[in-house]
């Protein structure tokens, strides 16, 4: 019989995991938000200027 042998991850293992998975989250946000501000999103042309003065004299 073959006794198995099961190693226990040492406290710098999974330190060093965790700090790996946080660096590539934070490294793929930052990819993200720049292909992001690469996109040109389309602006409205016409400006609206709409009176709302009776709208707050009646609110009063």
């Amino acid at each position: 019989m073959q006794l198995k042998f099961n190693r226990q991850k040492s406290l710098r293992d999974s330190l060093m995991q965790k700090m790996l998975k946080l660096i590539v989250f934070v490294g793929l946000f930052v990819i993200v938000v720049f292909l992001l501000d690469k996109i040109n999103f389309s602006k409205p042309d016409k400006k609206f200027n709409t009176d709302i003065t009776n709208e707050i004299i009646r609110l009063k």
